[in-house]
Parts: structure tokens; sequence; C-alpha cells
């Protein structure tokens, strides 16, 4: 039988505190810690093939903004620390080594309003805060950051050093919480924690204080664009309240597919064939009224990212679609309303919206 081990250490008020395992309940094992979602990089429901726009998320709430004259691909990656079994990897496919002064790029994750509001970020009561993470990189030198309110009018340059190429290597950052700008503590962007990959002059500051700038990476900080087929790699992202980097915050595949759902759903596109994706009626001879109910309450009303490989089904047989549509006037926390486009509908005939194959689906997005 095996046994756990529970000890009594002092804490700073000089009383005890049961250690289990080693770790400290009040530190170590507190769950809700980690503001950041699928900083294990874990999730990723539009796919692992390599993404190569800005505005793609290589896994789950990790986004790449890419306004430089270089390219790039980046993707879910099994390189991983001790501990870890996926991270996120950037590669520079075309590089741009003469950055304009508002250019960027950038991995991206930005965290809801209601997620950080007990930070209290805008007013005197502003907490510490501490980020910490494995990163490797085939380049080494002095790496950039940035954390940034959702006006972009306020910002904390941060900066890293990665000392050996291609080897994992943990960071911490610690920063004291901005007192002053306007943080969002509703379900909007309520903060942005930035990785910069590439910032012209007038996008970079000093590292260590909070500025009235739009700062997303440091002064003379590595550009990760500006060498060909450099590559750089993440996992193990935490932001938590508090001076100390404590472990990461381990939560369930399940919890943590859930939380990613409040801002984006893949539907289909799985291992069965011809997926089920929604179900409904014809509202007219040209138009099915489908509908879809989601696991979880998304953050605002989605918009229809993409679909493809659909068609719609009766007991007849299948009918090509022409158009898919996201009725946002039929949408509510319990259901999702599509209207399908269609010729030979026959009206109040039950219709369901299948993929013709596995790879059919359709992506419906409440990202920040």
């Amino acid at each position: 039988m095996s046994t756990i081990a529970v000890n009594a250490i002092t804490d700073a008020s000089g009383g005890n505190t049961a250690s289990i395992n080693g770790a400290t309940p009040t530190t170590d094992n507190l769950m809700g810690r980690n503001r950041i979602i699928n900083g294990a990089m874990e999730i990723a429901q539009r796919g692992t093939a390599a993404v190569t726009a800005s505005g793609s998320y290589p896994v789950d709430r990790f986004v790449i903004v890419n306004t430089t004259d270089g390219a790039f691909s980046a993707q879910q990656d099994s390189s991983a620390p001790a501990g870890f079994v996926k991270s996120l990897k950037f590669t520079t496919t075309t590089a741009d080594a003469s950055l304009a002064a508002t250019q960027i790029c950038a991995l991206s994750h930005r965290i809801e309003g209601t997620n950080i509001a007990d930070m209290g970020f805008g007013t005197a009561n502003a907490n510490t805060i501490t980020v910490s993470f494995w990163v490797r990189s085939s380049l080494t030198g002095t790496f950039g950051g940035a954390i940034i309110n959702d006006g972009f009018d306020r910002s904390y340059p941060f900066s890293y050093t990665i000392s050996s190429a291609d080897t994992w290597e943990y960071k911490t950052v610690t920063l004291a919480g901005d007192t002053t700008g306007t943080w969002l503590n509703t379900t909007g962007r309520g903060m942005v924690v930035n990785f910069s990959l590439a910032a012209g002059a007038d996008r970079v500051g000093t590292a260590g204080s909070w500025v009235g700038a739009n700062n997303q990476g440091v002064s003379g900080q590595v550009q990760v664009i500006g060498t060909l087929n450099a590559t750089w790699y993440i996992t193990g992202v935490q932001l938590e309240a508090g001076s100390v980097a404590t472990s990461f915050e381990r939560r369930s595949y399940g919890q943590e597919l859930a939380l990613c759902q409040r801002y984006a759903i893949k539907i289909g596109g799985g291992t069965s064939n011809n997926p089920h994706i929604a179900f409904g009626t014809g509202g007219n001879t040209t138009t099915a009224l489908l509908f879809y109910y989601p696991p979880v309450t998304f953050r605002s009303t989605p918009s229809l990212a993409s679909f493809s490989s659909l068609v719609i089904d009766d007991s007849n047989g299948s009918i090509s679609i022409s158009g898919l549509f996201l009725d946002t006037g039929g949408s509510s926390p319990a259901f999702i309303r599509l209207n399908a486009n269609a010729t030979g509908l026959i009206q109040f005939r039950p219709y369901f919206l299948r993929g013709t194959s596995s790879t059919g689906n359709l992506v419906l997005s409440a990202e920040l």
C-alpha cells in the first residue's frame, strides 16, 4: 500500500503548514493559479498542420501576429522538456533582417478580462505577477516579450536570455502590477501576453518598467524572423499572481479542452466518417435551418470562422450546399443556428449537416 508523506514545515509567520509529497498546498497545488489556457500546448483543435498566415492559431489560445516582410511556419510539436509532451514550434521560412519601425512578429496569448479581474490592474491595489515558461531556440542571446493592455497604450517589456542553442531552458519574469491605465475586467481582452519574435524600433523599449506605449519587445533583442530557418519553441507557459513562480498547474485534458472551447470549437474533422454536425429542418426550398448545441458557453456570440467538405442529408441522400451562414439572431448560450443554402429542399422536412468524410468540419470562433 502506498502512503502520502505529510510533513510539517514552518511558514513565514512561524506557524506550521502541511506539505504533501514535498509540495505546499497553498502555493504549488492551489487550483486556478494559472491564468494561461493551454499553456502546455496540448490542445490543437484546428489541426496540427503548420500555419503560415498572420492571425493563425498553431495551437488553441496562442495566435501568431506577423506584420514583417518575413514568413514563418508554426505548429504543435512533440519536442518538450521533462514533464511535458507538446510544445509550439516557430520556424523562419523567409527572413526579414531589416524591420520597419512598427513591424512586429509575435506569439500572443489574450486573456479574458474576467480571468484577471481580481489582480486589480489599473488600481492602487494591482498585484505583482509572475510569468514562467520553458523555451528553446536555435539562436542564443537576449529575447523579448511584453505584457500589454487591451488599448495597447500600456505595456511592460520584459527580457529573458537563452544561453545554449537547441536546449530547453526554464525562465521566469516577475513584474509589479500596473496601477494606471485601463485594464478590462469584462469578457473583453483583459491582458495580452506577447512573446516577441521580431519588433521594429518603435515597438521596443527598456525592460523592467511600465510605459504608456505599445512596446512589444526590448531594445537589442534577438529577432528570430531575421534569421532564415531559425527555430523557437515554447511550452509550460504560466501567469500567476505573486512574486514567485510555482510549479506548472496541470489540468486534465478534458478540462483544458473545455476552457479552449469557450473561445473556439471545431466540430467534425475527427476519426469517424461522415460526422454529423448539426440538425434541423427545411426553412423553405433553398434554406435549411440547422442547430448546434455547444458543450460550453461561448465567451460571446461566435462567428463562423471556416467550414469544409459539408453536405445536407435527409432520408433520400445528400444535397450539396452553396453557402453556410451563422444566424446570430438565432444564437443563444444554449444553441447556435446555422443557415445552409441549397436547392431542392422541402420546407419542414428534417435535415442534418454532415461531413462528406472524416475531414468534414466547421469552426466557430469567439476569440479575443
